[in-house]
């Protein structure tokens, strides 16, 4: 199908492309640009990988303004700063100066009939957006680019074959219950919905805080980094200093309830440069508090917690009693989780 042929039915589904040797969109340093938000757990998963894969030099980024979103259902949509001073470490649209991120997706689809969402890779070679699906560019990076990278970088994956179907069973129920669960408890509008919603979200956090103890650490799965470490610590990053007080995710904290996941956490923060990089707690927290009036109609950030994530560290996963919440409907659902 031609492109203008998809441009008159402008498609609502986004771009699928992938960057590959025998692909439209081959493997190449400076060719890509990548749109992202540093509030957006989404985002921040694309961005993990394009660090640890060495790509921050291949792949050149525009960092959105964590609000405001837009009124009216959202539109205009995501903003970008007029100038990169405007607000701390958010950028002008590097590629092509736009004021908003929809602008960027117009330039491939003016009948664009979707949502304007990040991350979004876009090929300036082309002059066509190659994909904006997160758990796509999650896979893609990790590969796409094997052939241009040096040899340490190039054997990095984050989903090794002996791992796979573990991976891909666990991540089913941490994407479900956890990742997107917060935001089902969050955007409830009713008592019954919230209660129902919350639920699943410490369930999962019971589930992982036993299965990252059972594997002794450092990492999810044991010695080996893997995509659910990108998956988790995308969620767990935000969990105490905005799910749970903005989205009332409050039957515990990491902090508190979850000393195994509490040090695995810390870990990645404090001993992986490219987790610490990624994170940027200001934009995290204004986003969810500034962005969703239904949530928080005054827009007030709260100061707290203090600090942001805590310092020191247990080597020894195996000193960690595995903590969790006890409430016995968080208890059941976490038992029904393989």
């Amino acid at each position: 199908m031609s492109k203008l042929a998809i441009h008159n039915r402008g498609t609502a589904d986004g771009w699928h492309g992938q960057i590959g040797l025998d692909s439209p969109f081959p493997p190449e340093s400076g060719r890509y640009h990548m749109y992202i938000g540093l509030f957006c757990p989404l985002a921040h998963r694309a961005n993990l990988v394009r660090h640890l894969k060495g790509l921050a030099d291949a792949i050149d980024i525009s960092v959105l303004k964590p609000y405001t979103k837009g009124q009216n259902r959202g539109w205009p949509g995501w903003e970008f700063p007029q100038t990169d001073d405007e607000y701390p470490q958010s950028t002008v649209d590097k590629v092509f100066d736009s004021d908003y991120l929809h602008e960027v997706y117009f330039k491939d689809d003016p009948h664009y009939q979707g949502r304007y969402t990040v991350p979004a890779l876009w090929d300036k070679n082309s002059k066509s957006m190659v994909n904006t699906e997160s758990a796509e560019l999650l896979r893609n990076l990790q590969t796409g680019f094997n052939d241009i990278l040096d040899s340490s970088h190039a054997s990095l994956t984050l989903y090794p074959k002996h791992l796979q179907s573990k991976i891909d069973e666990i991540a089913e129920w941490m994407q479900r219950d956890l990742n997107a669960g917060v935001y089902k408890a969050g955007f409830a509008e009713s008592q019954e919905v919230y209660d129902k919603n919350v639920i699943p979200v410490f369930g999962a956090l019971n589930k992982i805080e036993k299965i990252i103890s059972e594997h002794g650490g450092p990492y999810v799965l044991g010695r080996e980094m893997t995509e659910l470490d990108i998956r988790l610590y995308a969620t767990a990053i935000r969990f105490d200093v905005v799910y749970v007080q903005h989205f009332k995710c409050n039957l515990g904290m990491i902090r508190h309830d979850y000393p195994v996941i509490h040090n695995w956490l810390k870990n990645l923060y404090w001993n992986h440069e490219s987790f610490r990089e990624t994170t940027n707690f200001k934009h995290i927290k204004e986003n969810y508090t500034k962005s969703h009036p239904q949530v928080n109609p005054k827009a007030i950030t709260p100061r707290g917690p203090y600090p942001d994530i805590e310092q020191g560290i247990e080597s020894d996963f195996k000193k960690l009693n595995p903590g969790g919440v006890q409430l016995p409907e968080v208890l059941a659902w976490e038992s029904q989780l393989s």
